[in-house]
C-alpha cells in the first residue's frame, strides 16, 4: 500500500562523552496522514530544567548539551506545527535519551514493545533498575504495547505494521541492547528509513573499517541486556549495510555521520515493499 509521508531527521540531543567523538540523538518526525509521529523523542525540556532528577548519574557519562532548541518540541514548532499535532511516539526503547521528550507531548500515545514495557515498568536486573527513570513517565502517558517478535517477516526480521498509527510504519524486533529493544521502519516514499535505535552505535561496527571508537564499544557492552544478541544484531545489520539495498536507508540513534547522510537524502517515487525485495 502506498503511504505518502514525509520524514524529517532531527538531532534531539547532542552528547559529548569523554574520549569519544560527539554523538547525536537521531529522532524521526514523520508527517503521516493521521498526524505527526515521532520515532523516539530525544531529550526534552524537563531534562533541560532538571537534569539531576530526570537523568541521574548517567548525565555525567554521556554529558548531554541539553540545548532547549534541540528538543523535539522546539523543532516541531520551528517547522510550523503545534505540539498537539504529534499524535504518537514510537519508541525503540525506554532509555532516558530516547524518552526524555515524551512529557513535551502529553497527548501523544506512546508505543513500545511488550518486552520493553515490561522491563521499564518492572525491571529485573541491576542494569534495568539503573537505566529506566520513572521521572520521565511521571506525566502518565498512554502506553500501547506491541509484539513484533510474533509478527511477520520484514527483510528477514520479524515485525508488525502499526496500522493503528499509519500504514507504512513497521515495528521490528531487535532485542539485545535492552530486553525489548526494537527498530522502526518508515516508508518515506522513494525509500524505507530503517531506524535501528541502539542496535549499533557507530557505522564502523557495520562497514568493516573497525573505526568504531573503543570507548563507544565499551559503553555498548556495559549497558547491553544481552551481549551475544548485540553481536548477532551487528552481523545482521552489517549484511543489510553491505548490500546497499537501494530501497533502505539504514540509520541509528547516535552516529552523527548517518544523521548527516539521512538529512541529505531526498524524496521521490514509492520504494519497494519488503516482500518485493527478494
Amino acid at each position: 500500500m502506498l503511504c505518502l509521508v514525509k520524514v524529517h531527521h532531527l538531532n534531539c540531543g547532542t552528547m559529548r562523552p569523554a574520549l569519544t567523538p560527539e554523538l547525536v540523538c537521531h529522532v524521526l518526525l514523520v508527517e503521516a496522514p493521521t498526524g505527526l509521529v515521532l520515532v523516539d523523542s530525544g531529550f526534552g525540556l524537563e531534562d533541560v530544567r532538571d537534569p539531576a532528577r530526570r537523568l541521574g548519574a548517567t548525565r555525567r557519562l554521556v554529558r548531554p548539551v541539553l540545548d532547549p532548541d534541540e528538543t523535539a518540541v522546539r523543532q516541531v514548532e520551528a517547522l510550523g506545527f503545534s505540539p498537539r499535532d504529534v499524535t504518537a511516539v514510537v519508541l525503540t526503547h525506554f532509555d532516558s535519551d530516547h524518552v526524555g521528550g515524551l512529557a513535551d507531548f502529553p497527548g501523544a500515545v506512546v508505543h513500545a514493545t511488550s518486552n520493553e514495557l515490561g522491563a521499564a515498568l518492572a525491571p529485573r536486573t541491576r542494569v534495568e533498575r539503573h537505566r529506566y527513570r520513572p521521572a520521565q513517565r511521571a506525566h502518565a502517558p498512554t502506553l500501547v504495547e506491541h509484539s513484533p517478535a510474533a509478527g511477520d517477516g520484514w527483510w528477514g526480521f520479524t515485525a508488525v505494521e502499526l496500522e493503528d498509527i499509519a500504514p507504512g510504519i513497521v515495528f521490528i524486533a531487535l532485542p539485545g541492547h535492552t530486553r525489548g529493544h526494537a527498530a522502526v521502519a518508515v516508508d518515506a516514499g522513494d525509500h524505507w528509513v530503517f531506524h535501528a535505535g541502539d542496535a549499533f552505535y557507530h557505522h564502523g561496527q557495520l562497514d568493516g573499517s573497525g573505526s568504531a571508537p573503543a570507548t563507544l564499544r565499551s559503553m555498548e557492552r556495559a549497558v547491553a541486556h544481552d551481549r551475544d544478541m548485540v553481536a548477532a544484531n551487528h552481523r545482521r545489520l552489517a549484511g543489510m549495510y553491505d548490500a546497499r539495498e537501494p530501497g533502505v536507508l539504514l540509520v541509528n540513534s547516535h552516529d552523527p555521520l548517518l544523521l548527516e547522510q539521512a538529512q541529505r537524502a531526498g524524496g521521490g517515487r514509492h520504494a519497494r515493499r519488503p516482500d518485493e525485495a527478494h
